[in-house]
């Protein structure tokens, strides 16, 4: 988990001025298309999607971003590729779990977001948002073993919005409250990560305590 933590902090390093760099208009694309294939692709497990949205959430207390139109566009990409995973899954079923492994996919990943789902269930596509691995096989796993498209459909939509609710305004407030933010940036991302991690630590400390 820790480790877990440090990457993500690390990736911050390239992830703020790789936006600034590209400008606003530029910047909106690139995190759509980011929040879209991560899950819609089953390639997210080395995407920065929390990361990514907090420092979304950041930029966009700094004006380089309107808040009002970065909320909308992100869950409109979240909703669409968990959608986009599901169809994949349902159409792929049963050979999708026989797949060999490859540069962007890993079996055990997947095997990992089936244990997660088996034992959640519909839940789990909300839950997995928070959980980046889990979180880019989850809805493709819904597919792949034929939960409804109704049901899938209601976990989609509170996981997307409430994801990037939770993760946005969350580096938004945090930037909006601090003056001369820039100064530290990092140090205030690390630490929003790390809360944001709180839900899967204490979730895995319960499993590990069950298991005792």
């Amino acid at each position: 988990m820790l480790d877990g933590v440090i990457d993500l902090v690390r990736q911050l390093l390239h992830l703020e001025p790789l936006i600034r760099s590209v400008g606003p208009q530029v910047g909106y694309t690139v995190l759509f298309m980011i929040v879209f294939v991560e899950t819609a692709l089953f390639i997210g497990f080395f995407l920065p999607g929390d990361s990514l949205l907090l420092t979304a959430g950041l930029l966009a207390s700094q004006r380089f971003f309107e808040i009002e139109l970065l909320i909308p566009l992100l869950c409109v990409a979240a909703i669409t590729g968990d959608a986009t995973g599901y169809w994949i899954g349902r159409r792929a079923g049963a050979p999708l779990f026989a797949r060999e492994d490859s540069r962007f996919f890993k079996r055990k990943h997947l095997m990992r977001a089936k244990a997660f789902y088996d034992r959640h269930g519909g839940k789990a596509i909300i839950l997995s948002r928070y959980m980046a691995v889990v979180r880019a096989f989850a809805p493709t796993i819904a597919g792949a073993v034929g939960m409804p498209w109704g049901r899938f459909t209601m976990f989609n939509i509170v996981g997307g919005i409430g994801w990037v609710l939770s993760m946005t305004l969350l580096g938004y407030t945090v930037g909006s409250a601090i003056p001369n933010v820039d100064a530290i940036f990092l140090g205030i991302t690390g630490t929003i990560i790390v809360i944001s991690l709180l839900p899967a630590i204490i979730h895995f400390w319960q499993d590990w305590r069950g298991r005792e």
